[in-house]
């Protein structure tokens, strides 16, 4: 049996999941600014008492790593959920798809 999806009940549930999708990306980001802010100020005002200049303090790795490792997986969740798939879009499936179609014509006429 073939799922109708044109229904709008249907319609609905993949729109509210979606928008749930986009809500759970937002938080993700917010907490991301929220929790990275608090440990950069923490960890610059920590470095600035132990005899650091600000400079120092400011462009220390440790200051930045959280802020860099943890992007990458919002990345991630980013391209997830905005459907952002460099390698294989829509273009790729069509030019793989089109590749085997062509592959099996090829073989099927081998043996005629």
């Amino acid at each position: 049996m073939e799922l109708n999806t044109d229904h709008p009940t249907e319609k609905m549930i993949r729109a509210k999941k979606r928008l749930e999708e986009l809500k759970g990306f937002y938080w993700h980001f917010a907490v991301y600014l929220v929790v990275n802010i608090a440990i950069s100020v923490l960890k610059i005002s920590r470095n600035l008492s132990d005899g650091e200049t600000f400079n120092e303090a400011f462009w220390d790795f440790g200051t930045f790593a959280v802020w860099f490792f943890w992007g990458i997986g919002l990345a991630f969740h980013a391209a997830r959920v905005f459907s952002f798939n460099p390698f294989f879009g829509k273009d790729w499936e069509e030019k793989q798809i089109q590749k085997f179609m062509e592959e099996e014509k090829q073989e099927k006429e081998k043996f005629k």
